[in-house]
């Protein structure tokens, strides 16, 4: 309750707060990125532990990567493409650099899930800020819709097929690493690809919250012809982000728990960037009157239009009573829902 008490007051006095003047910058008030995300910077320490930085045996080293920007293998077929996953919400945030050791020389492609949720107008400016990193292999894909999904299998056959290194005549089949952040669509991407190539269902679970792929499994088998196999690994977040603004953008994206960061600032901050993009669909959709740059009214109407309120105790001469008041974090939490739902309209925050 205090956060929020503070949180609206500084909406309230903010610059911007005249109706039709936006903030030009969001004010985190001094926050450090140490303090506000400890638990998830001991998680990255984990990484190393984990073993996926550590050479694996020959039979178990994968030879390609995907990566996965939202959201050890049996003895037989070493793994030869790496597939890096993100969501298309944050094509840049939800990068995590340490992956680039675990990538090394192998042939890497990074798919951007969720393209359905992303302004599409940005493709252009993600894709050639991307091509000056060195990732050329880029795949937009919707894992639940199958989406454009369909392209990954050949993509990653024809990478590996032309790299002189995994020429072995011994072996004929394909082995994938997936990896990402936490909560972009890796369990899905695997899922949606057995779908696809082998009308199968389910083979990995999938949650709306980080966390549902604890350790890395089996290899799981996506495609007949060529004979190819996934690997899903836990999200792994890097255990130091580059400043607060990438850990709200992760946050709300789910790669972090929306408690370890804060609703207040985390639906402040979507309020701020939907203004900045000029995306005010949230006006229709919770019926005010016009935009807003500060955050309490429009919680305020979030909450009398789904009905979301509490009843506080409060203390008076005559004894307790108890007094019905809008609950600001259910509203936020319907705020955050409906940006992730795509409700809100097609946001990329990076």
């Amino acid at each position: 309750m205090r956060g929020w008490v503070g949180a609206l007051r500084a909406a309230a006095v903010g610059p911007g707060s005249v109706p039709g003047a936006f903030r030009q910058r969001f004010d985190f008030g001094g926050r450090d990125v140490a303090s506000w995300f400890p638990g998830h910077m001991a998680k990255g320490e984990g990484w190393k532990r984990s073993g996926l930085t550590t050479p694996l045996p020959r039979h178990r080293s994968p030879g390609a990567v995907l990566q996965a920007c939202g959201r050890c293998g049996p003895p037989c077929g070493a793994p030869t493409a790496s597939s890096r996953c993100t969501t298309a919400h944050i094509p840049l945030s939800g990068r995590n650099p340490m992956l680039r050791e675990v990538l090394g020389i192998r042939p890497h492609v990074l798919v951007l899930n969720k393209r359905d949720l992303a302004d599409p107008q940005r493709k252009p400016t993600v894709l050639e800020y991307l091509k000056q990193q060195g990732c050329s292999h880029v795949v937009f894909t919707d894992c639940q819709r199958d989406d454009n999904v369909k392209k990954i299998v050949p993509l990653v056959a024809k990478l590996v097929d032309d790299s002189p290194r995994y020429h072995r005549a011994e072996s004929t089949e394909y082995s994938i690493l997936v990896i990402g952040v936490p909560n972009v669509g890796k369990s899905s991407l695997i899922n949606s690809l057995r779908r696809l190539h082998l009308k199968k269902g389910k083979a990995t679970a999938v949650g709306g919250e980080p966390g549902v792929t604890k350790a890395v499994l089996t290899r799981i088998q996506v495609c007949e012809k060529p004979l190819m196999y996934l690997v899903d690994t836990p999200g792994v977040l890097p255990p130091k982000l580059e400043d607060v603004e990438t850990g709200v953008k992760l946050a709300l994206c789910g790669a972090i728990r929306d408690h370890l960061v804060g609703e207040d600032i985390m639906a402040d901050y979507l309020l701020y960037t939907l203004n900045k993009q000029q995306q005010f669909g949230y006006v229709q959709r919770y019926g005010l009157a016009e935009a807003c740059d500060a955050i309490e009214p429009v919680l305020r109407r979030v909450a009398l239009a789904r009905g979301r309120t509490q009843k506080v105790k409060v203390l008076t001469g005559t004894g307790n009573v108890n007094v019905t008041t809008l609950d600001y974090s259910a509203a936020a939490y319907e705020f955050l829902r409906d940006f992730r739902a795509g409700c809100l309209g097609r946001v990329t925050l990076d």
